[in-house]
């Protein structure tokens, strides 16, 4: 690992990409920013590898942290139940209250996918990466992407109840 001339240049030319990534992995503006500071002092503390391309490297040290991040919570949650979220009170427009309930439905069905399937599901339905982005940026061949985004779409209908 080194910290080569002008990474720091590098550094700022590749965090509005590691920031759209990173909102497209929280889904929360506070949260994405935490997560990319907590990305560059990562890659500012500990370098990258000699034959790592920057922005590949901060994607992949940004979803780790992520990942990191979603497994602590889910110890203080079960740690401490009364922690979880409260169900929104019922608003009094109906189409409102609905949408709400699609929306909280589709978000732990999402939430419960298998990791390597939220991550896809996150990075190319949610985020809007094309599959040749989410591949370079998962380190992982594009047809697999498709693959994995298929399979996460027909789980989430499954768990839903929102068959097309």
């Amino acid at each position: 690992m080194t910290n080569r001339p002008g990474l720091n240049n590098e550094i700022v030319e590749a965090v509005p990409h590691v920031r759209r990534f990173a909102y497209s992995l929280t889904r929360n503006a506070a949260d994405a920013d935490d997560l990319v500071q907590s990305v560059i002092e990562r890659v500012l503390d500990r370098g990258l590898p000699d034959d790592a391309e920057l922005k590949k490297w901060m994607f992949r040290v940004c979803r780790n942290l992520w990942i990191d991040g979603l497994r602590a919570k889910k110890t203080r949650l079960e740690a401490v139940p009364e922690l979880r979220e409260r169900p929104a009170n019922t608003l009094s427009s109906e189409t409102v209250a609905a949408d709400q309930m699609m929306m909280a439905k589709t978000r732990e069905a999402i939430d419960e996918l298998p990791d390597a399937y939220r991550e896809v599901m996150t990075v190319v339905g949610l985020g809007g990466a094309s599959y040749k982005e989410a591949a370079a940026m998962l380190d992982t061949p594009i047809g697999t992407i498709m693959s994995r985004l298929g399979r996460a779409r027909a789980m989430v209908a499954e768990r839903t109840g929102y068959h097309d």
